[in-house]
């Protein structure tokens, strides 16, 4: 098993390609509706939760960098 397998930054990665699908469907759905994504809620929360785990996956990589040798 690959030493980063089941590690918090992959973990975290996982969710990230999870919800960042998400958003692209919330997005493309909006958009074909005629909705501007500004001024879709759901869009914008989901877009909110993408940039949360954008932040922490930076936060995480920066441990990992001042812990290694």
């Amino acid at each position: 098993m690959n030493e980063m397998e089941g590690s918090p930054v992959v973990d975290l990665h996982h969710k990230f390609e999870e919800e960042k699908r998400k958003l692209n469907e919330l997005g493309q759905k909006s958009l074909e509706r005629g909705i501007p994504l500004f001024q879709n809620e759901a869009v914008q929360a989901q877009s909110r939760k993408v940039d949360d785990l954008i932040n922490r996956l930076h936060q995480k990589k920066g441990e990992r960098k001042r812990q290694s040798p």
